[in-house]
């Protein structure tokens, strides 16, 4: 069996794998990856990359059907398998920054096959021993499959499977109430499907109620049918797909089923307890810096048990680096930002305002609205807000709700992290027209009452024209 000694074994080639892989690499390291699956991981191939290319076809379609002021609007002719074969396309298109071909150009050495630890030092894969002076756990997660009588026999969906289904749904009935549902529970039915949302708890539960209501608003008025608070009684196949029925009694019957009701670490193949690393069924058990109980070993993204999101993969990818290749303290970040990527979008920094509030009697709360932006005004979407959290004149908490939040809540997040006063975005200049200005508004609005309701500004404004030339 052939024996290879590196510097770094990288097991998984998801986002946060292959950002440890490039930037050790690249940076003198000797590296070698290993990936049982699809380079690019879940992100890429079934996450990120394929659900947002279906929600703009899903724009596309609710564009076209609703038109616009004086612009008349038609039903939209939707080929479904076209609109699939764009996913495919897209995800071709950014296939080639994830390539085997790419990392071994940085000069990495790239497995493809599973990997098992068969001791805290080494791994097997492909038939070659790895041994490393320190690894990374990137194995990312899976789609949990819950306990449902007659779940068995259905031909269900998955985020894995449903992007490769080019045939409409009639009916799609999705299970779950996060994220993953609600998106594709809004792109279904602007491209012509039937949907229903079947959640055991409410919808978006864990976000601000207030956020979510606007979202919810929007899904309920295109025609999604939103379950809360039911539970599946039995499942069973119909000639015609599935029919499903609640606890209440309720029957549903659809043409298709997506399971989106959460995800699990992807870890059964490492066989843990030979490397001695301790983990639970929320991932490997790691510190602040990311570090499991064998202290050669780490973890990163969704395998390391907390959010699970692209972009706090990257961000562990850089925890990591800084300890292996530098000998450096780090700790991962404690604020990370959140989107769902609805429309509008629902997008969340730091304390949520309930959060907040039972966190800090003491924290302001103040609140615009997009129906007072003028960018929002002239392209006619006024819905949502911008809800600001304050302690001491210091951002503790950011929601937004609205067109654009997803890229409206880096302001938020740079400031949230620095932990920058809420003056610095009062301060800025902010291009008009732009839906940007709502953060400047939000921040001025701590300073209002100091400025225009306060007695003694306005005695020494009254004083200073007394004397002005």
């Amino acid at each position: 069996m052939e024996r290879i000694s590196t510097d770094l074994c990288i097991i998984g080639a998801g986002s946060g794998g292959l950002s440890v892989a490039a930037g050790a690499a690249q940076m003198g390291a000797k590296v070698v990856l290993i990936e049982g699956g699809t380079m690019g991981g879940d992100c890429l191939n079934y996450g990120c990359v394929p659900s947002k290319a279906l929600l703009a076809a899903g724009r596309a379609a609710h564009s076209i059907r609703h038109g616009a002021p004086g612009i008349a609007g038609g039903e939209p002719i939707v080929d479904f398998a076209a609109v699939k074969a764009q996913i495919s396309t897209v995800i071709a298109q950014i296939a080639p920054m994830d390539s085997q071909a790419r990392f071994e150009a940085f000069g990495v050495q790239v497995i493809r096959a599973y990997a098992r630890f068969i001791n805290p030092r080494e791994v097997e894969a492909a038939g070659k021993i790895i041994r490393a002076r320190r690894f990374v756990i990137a194995t990312g997660s899976h789609p949990t499959i819950p306990q449902l009588p007659g779940l068995e026999a259905i031909p269900y969906l998955t985020n894995e499977t449903i992007f490769a289904q080019t045939e409409r749904p009639e009916h799609l009935l999705i299970l779950g109430g996060g994220p993953v549902a609600v998106e594709m529970a809004q792109a279904h039915r602007r491209l012509g499907c039937a949907v229903t949302v079947i959640a055991r708890s409410r919808v978006l539960g864990r976000d601000d109620a207030d956020a979510v209501a606007v979202v919810l608003a929007q899904l309920r008025a295109e025609g999604v049918t939103l379950l809360e608070q039911r539970d599946i009684a039995r499942l069973r196949p119909t000639p015609t797909g599935v029919e499903a029925v609640l606890s209440d009694g309720t029957t549903l019957n659809g043409s298709h089923l997506l399971v989106a009701t959460g995800r699990a670490p992807a870890i059964s193949r490492l066989d843990l307890p030979a490397a001695k690393v301790a983990y639970t069924e929320k991932g490997v058990t790691v510190g602040a810096n990311l570090r499991s109980s064998n202290r050669r070993i780490y973890a990163v993204g969704d395998v390391a048990g907390g959010l699970q999101f692209t972009h706090v993969a990257g961000a562990h990818a850089g925890v990591v680096i800084r300890q292996v290749l530098f000998g450096l303290p780090a700790k991962q970040a404690r604020v990370v930002p959140m989107v769902t990527y609805s429309d509008p979008e629902l997008a969340q920094i730091g304390l949520t305002e309930a959060q907040a509030r039972a966190l800090y009697p003491g924290v302001q709360v103040l609140r615009q609205e997009f129906l007072h932006n003028d960018r929002a005004v002239t392209d006619g979407k006024t819905d949502g807000f911008l809800k600001l959290m304050l302690l001491k004149g210091r951002p503790v908490g950011v929601t937004i709700v609205g067109a654009g939040a997803g890229e409206l809540i880096g302001l938020w997040a740079l400031a949230v992290s620095a932990g920058l006063k809420v003056g610095a975005i009062a301060g800025m200049i902010a291009p008009y027209p732009t839906r940007g200005e709502i953060s400047k508004r939000a921040a001025g609005a701590y300073f209002s009452p100091k400025l225009f309701d306060n007695m003694a500004v306005k005695r020494v404004v009254r004083l200073v024209q007394r004397f002005l030339p």
